[in-house]
C-alpha cells in the first residue's frame, strides 16, 4: 500500500485543452485545489484574469481560490504529489523531457488516449519503461466520457484503472460530484488499449459517415469494431475481461456515435475529401485517432492480429488510398 506523504493531497493537471479543462472543473467542484500547467503563456495569463479557459470549454468558470495557473512546467510538477496528464500523445514526450523532478516519485494519472509515437507505446508502459514509474503509482483515465458533457454537468461515467486500490479509491474521492460517476478496474493495459483503439474506429464511423454510409452499415461497422479490439487487447494482455463493459464497449459507443467526437468529426471531413492537413487546420484540435493509427497499424502486424478496420483507416490517412474504394474493400470483409 502506498502512503500519501502529506495530508493535503497536492494535485496538478498538464495540459490546456479541453480535456484537461474537464478534469479541473471535476477536481475544483470536489473542492480539491488543482496545479494548473498550460504551455501557452498568453492563455495561462487569460485564465489567471477571467477564470476561464479563452480556448476551450469557455462556459466553465473556476473559482480563483480553487486554481493556479503556470506556463512552468516544472513548478506546477515540483508543488505537485499527484500529476494528471491531459497532454495529447503526440506531444506529450516534449513535455516529459522538460520535467526535472523525478517522475518515479510522484502518483501519475493518465487521461491520455494515445500512442507516444517515439516509442509506440500506450502512455503506462511508456513512463514504465523509460522514467523507472512503478505500475502501482500509475492510474488511467476510461470512458465513457466527453468533455463537452462534463461542462454541461450532464450525468457522465468514468473507469480508473490501477494496480493499487487505495491509489485508485482515494482518486475516485477527489473526483466526487453530483454529476459523475466513477468506477475502478484493475486492469490497466486492458482499458488503456481499449482508449487508445477507440479513437481509430472512430474515424471509421465519422469516414463512413462523410461516404453516405447509413445506420445499418455503422451497426455492423461497430460491432466489427468491438470484436477487432478485443482481439487486439487479447495480444496484449490476455486475462480476464468483459469487452461489453462500458470501459470498452461504452467508451468505443459514444466516440464513435457522439457529435461531440473530435475523432468522428475528422473521420467525417475525410470521406467528404479534405486531405489530412485540411482537416487537421479546420478542426484545430488535435485528433488522437489519427497518431493512434499508426502505431496500431503497425503494432497488430508485429503481433500478428487481424484488423481489417485499422488496416483500411491506415491505408486512408497514411498510403493517400481513396476512402470510398478502401470502404468498398472493407464491406466485403466484415460480418
Amino acid at each position: 500500500m502506498l502512503k500519501i506523504s502529506s495530508p493535503k493531497i497536492t494535485l496538478a493537471v498538464l495540459g490546456g485543452g479541453s480535456w484537461a479543462t474537464a478534469l479541473v472543473k471535476i477536481f475544483t467542484d470536489s473542492k480539491i485545489h488543482v496545479n494548473w500547467y498550460v504551455r501557452n503563456p498568453e492563455d495561462a495569463q487569460k485564465i489567471i484574469a477571467t477564470s476561464k479557459n479563452p480556448n476551450y470549454l469557455t462556459e466553465i468558470k473556476f473559482k480563483p481560490s480553487r486554481i493556479s495557473v503556470s506556463s512552468d512546467i516544472n513548478e506546477v510538477v515540483s508543488k505537485s504529489e499527484w500529476i494528471v496528464f491531459a497532454i495529447p500523445s503526440a506531444y506529450l514526450e516534449s513535455e516529459l523531457k522538460k520535467i526535472k523532478p523525478p517522475l518515479k516519485d510522484k502518483i501519475i494519472v493518465s487521461g491520455v488516449k494515445g500512442f507516444i509515437p517515439e516509442t509506440q507505446l500506450i502512455v503506462g508502459e511508456h513512463l514504465h519503461r523509460h522514467y523507472g514509474l512503478s505500475w502501482e503509482r500509475f492510474i488511467v483515465i476510461g470512458g465513457p466520457s466527453h468533455a463537452e458533457e462534463i461542462a454541461l454537468e450532464r450525468l457522465s461515467y468514468l473507469t480508473l484503472a490501477s494496480k493499487s486500490k487505495d491509489n485508485a479509491a482515494l482518486l475516485h474521492r477527489l473526483m466526487r460530484t453530483s454529476y459523475l460517476k466513477v468506477k475502478v478496474s484493475n486492469d490497466v493495459i486492458g482499458i488503456e488499449y481499449a482508449a487508445t483503439l477507440k479513437n481509430v474506429y472512430a474515424l471509421a464511423s465519422g469516414i463512413a459517415h462523410g461516404l453516405s454510409y447509413g445506420d445499418n452499415f455503422q451497426s455492423v461497422l461497430i460491432s466489427n469494431s468491438t470484436r477487432e479490439m478485443n482481439r487486439f487487447i487479447k495480444k496484449v494482455s490476455n486475462r480476464k475481461r468483459n469487452i461489453n463493459h462500458s470501459a470498452y464497449l461504452g467508451d468505443l459507443l459514444v466516440t464513435a456515435y457522439s457529435l461531440f467526437s473530435r475523432n468522428r468529426r475528422f473521420g467525417n471531413m475525410i470521406g467528404r475529401g479534405y486531405t489530412v492537413k485540411g482537416a487537421q487546420l479546420e478542426m484545430n484540435m488535435v485528433a488522437e485517432g489519427y497518431y493512434a493509427c499508426e502505431s496500431a497499424y503497425k503494432m497488430s502486424k508485429s503481433l500478428g492480429v487481424n484488423t481489417p478496420i485499422i488496416d483500411a483507416i491506415y491505408g486512408v490517412l497514411y498510403l493517400k488510398k481513396s476512402p470510398r474504394r478502401m470502404f468498398q474493400k472493407l464491406s466485403k470483409k466484415l460480418s
